[in-house]
């Protein structure tokens, strides 16, 4: 049974289609679309709009062979629904909070946050592809780990390196030590309490927590709001403010559209203080120079002026 034609689940399609049949509609017009998509904005956001439009879409080609992607009044609406809104992002870890929690947080309690912590930081990645992380993914080279992400969301393997700062690769070490003999899986991540590996792998939602049980012995403010996008919003974040650019930030995720990898940075006060700081002393320094070289500009000029009236002394008698 197609899910775009069951009744059981309620389907934007099938949402779509009961509201055709309440309003007596035979023909998917243009009109109609934007009569039905128009009371859905008055209690749906832009992005739940979006996405509801891309379900019926497709479901409309394939039962009803008609492609609303054509229907450019309805496009423009939906673009218009988007002014102004502003999608909620998960909050960002900075790196004096990220240090703080790697040196102060009890390894016999935390020792499996600190590692996703680290690997996610470091490598950007999204909640699942730390999940299906395995131990013949990372390699120890002694002073760094080279670690492999096969498997992404846009289908294009990652690599990318932990380096030897602080004392990362010994908490790494640490944990995979704690590793049972027996576990018969080759995941990297497995379930940690006091100071023990059990053999169960650890799922998505508590893979998606690490943020928020950080936040949560920071005690920072909005605990929830450190999501599982955490990790890859801080690390993108961490590397604009380090001055890396949007095309190494892109290559280094994984993203193919700049304008979402930019979604993904915040525009964090840190970033905004060294921006000022930068077009202060820039500003500083214009000063110094004008300050410093005017009277030796002055000078030359009067010395040129003296220059030329010798010349016209001696050769224009």
């Amino acid at each position: 049974m197609n899910n775009c034609e069951s009744e059981e689940i309620p389907t934007p399609y099938n949402r779509f289609k009961k509201w055709c049949a309440e309003k007596n509609v035979q023909v998917y017009s243009e009109n109609v679309l934007l009569a039905y998509f128009s009371e859905n904005a008055k209690n749906y956001k832009s992005s739940t709009l979006w996405a509801q439009y891309s379900m019926v879409k497709s479901c409309l080609i394939i039962y009803d062979n008609i492609d609303i992607s054509k229907f450019p009044k309805l496009i423009a609406f939906l673009k218009r629904t988007g002014d102004g809104y502003q999608a909620k992002k998960s909050k960002i870890l900075t790196k004096s909070e990220i240090d703080r929690f790697l040196s102060s947080a009890d390894d016999k309690e935390f020792l499996m946050i600190k590692v996703g912590l680290i690997l996610g930081i470091a490598g950007a990645c999204r909640t699942d592809e730390l999940v299906n992380l395995t131990v013949d993914d990372i390699e120890d080279v002694g002073s760094s780990l080279i670690v492999k992400i096969p498997n992404t969301k846009t289908k294009i393997p990652r690599i990318f390196v932990v380096t030897d700062v602080g004392n990362m690769l010994e908490l790494f070490q640490k944990y995979l030590s704690l590793r049972p003999p027996h576990v018969k899986h080759k995941r990297l991540f497995l379930y940690y309490k006091a100071g023990k590996c059990s053999s169960q792998p650890v799922g998505k939602n508590t893979m998606g927590k690490i943020p928020s049980v950080v936040a949560s012995y920071l005690k920072l403010p909005d605990v929830a709001c450190y999501t599982g996008h955490c990790l890859r919003r801080s690390s993108a974040t961490l590397q604009a403010d380090a001055g890396v650019d949007i095309t190494t930030i892109k290559r280094h995720a994984g993203w193919k559209s700049t304008t979402v990898a930019e979604g993904y940075v915040e525009n964090s006060i840190e970033n905004k203080t060294k921006i000022a700081n930068q077009v202060l002393v820039e500003d500083k320094v214009i000063n110094d120079s004008v300050n410093i070289d005017t009277p030796k500009l002055k000078g030359l000029l009067r010395e040129n002026e003296k220059r030329k009236d010798n010349f016209q002394k001696k050769h224009l008698k």
